[in-house]
């Protein structure tokens, strides 16, 4: 098997934090995405080679399984097994019996070597009784907040499997899902391995999203502005009507409580909508209403004056 250095497709050393390897795969994961690269087949195998790469590293137990055994880190646990029935043979503190020194239980052939001759040599652990998982597989899907507003099916086709999900209201960008036995096939009677499903979803023009709550400009007239009155406002859900008061200024802010996102898989619970008021300034006056807006300002002196 032709080994792969996940550290370099995603771009990054084996050093690299948690938090580094989920911002380099997101990247990636668009970069080479099929919906962007139609009929790309070297986009389609980066993409492949990015969900793997995530797959390991972004799990503590299989990177550290990874960095031990490298590309053999998928039998990791025969090798653990494998060693320690090794140790017990040796004798006690790990010597070898009838000899007075240590030795290596891989030597210098390496751990694919050591299992090729331990699973295909005629040993007790015969390759054909070994079961081992299927792959995991990797998949993201693209919506729109508009979609994961609400709690709705969806039949996805992933390696030629139809997958019918319920997706919950409330889904966040980035999200991971696992959904159980839809990886690949297992190996001598292993169960089948498992899908990751990551969402991605594309901002909304009108609304910002922060996890629950939602955050919006919204404009407001001069006039209702200073005089107050009512202003009917767009909300994910419909639209609402709001009292505005007198001398509202420009940035002022207003919470509508229970009008955010949903929050996920917490049915009827929803985060609140913020609304900043920016106050239009009227252009292109008549010569009467520059007229009203220069006794205005004359009278607005003259209190100035007088207080």
């Amino acid at each position: 098997m032709e080994f792969i250095d996940y550290y370099k497709v995603l771009g990054l050393t084996s050093s690299a934090t948690a938090d580094e390897v989920k911002k380099a795969y997101r990247k990636l994961a668009r970069k080479f995405h099929p919906d962007l690269n139609p009929n790309d087949v070297s986009a389609q195998r980066k993409f492949q080679e990015v969900n793997e790469a995530n797959e390991v590293l972004s799990d503590p137990e299989k990177r550290k399984q990874y960095d031990k055994y490298g590309k053999d880190w998928k039998n990791a646990d025969a090798f653990e097994r494998a060693g320690s029935a090794s140790s017990g043979r040796r004798g006690f503190g790990g010597r070898t019996q009838g000899s007075g020194d240590y030795s290596d239980p891989f030597g210098q052939a390496g751990f694919s070597d050591f299992f090729e001759h331990l699973f295909g040599g005629g040993q007790t652990y015969g390759r054909s009784q070994a079961k081992f998982k299927g792959q995991d597989f990797n998949a993201s899907l693209q919506l729109s907040q508009r979609e994961v507003y609400e709690t709705h099916k969806r039949t996805l086709d992933i390696n030629g499997q139809k997958i019918r999900l319920t997706i919950h209201a409330g889904v966040e960008d980035g999200q991971t899902i696992k959904v159980k036995g839809y990886g690949g096939p297992g190996t001598n009677g292993g169960p089948r391995g498992d899908l990751f499903l990551t969402f991605q979803l594309t901002p909304d023009p009108a609304f910002k999203r922060e996890g629950k709550n939602l955050y919006k400009t919204e404009t407001l007239d001069l006039y209702t502005a200073v005089l107050g009155g009512e202003k009917t406002v767009n909300t994910f859900e419909g639209k609402v009507k709001l009292q505005i008061k007198p001398g509202t200024q420009n940035g002022a802010k207003v919470k509508l409580k229970g009008k955010g996102f949903p929050i996920y898989k917490k049915d009827g619970e929803f985060g609140d909508l913020y609304l900043t008021f920016q106050i239009e300034i009227p252009t292109n006056l008549s010569t009467d209403e520059r007229e009203l807006f220069v006794k205005l300002a004359e009278l607005q002196k003259m209190k100035t004056q007088t207080s």
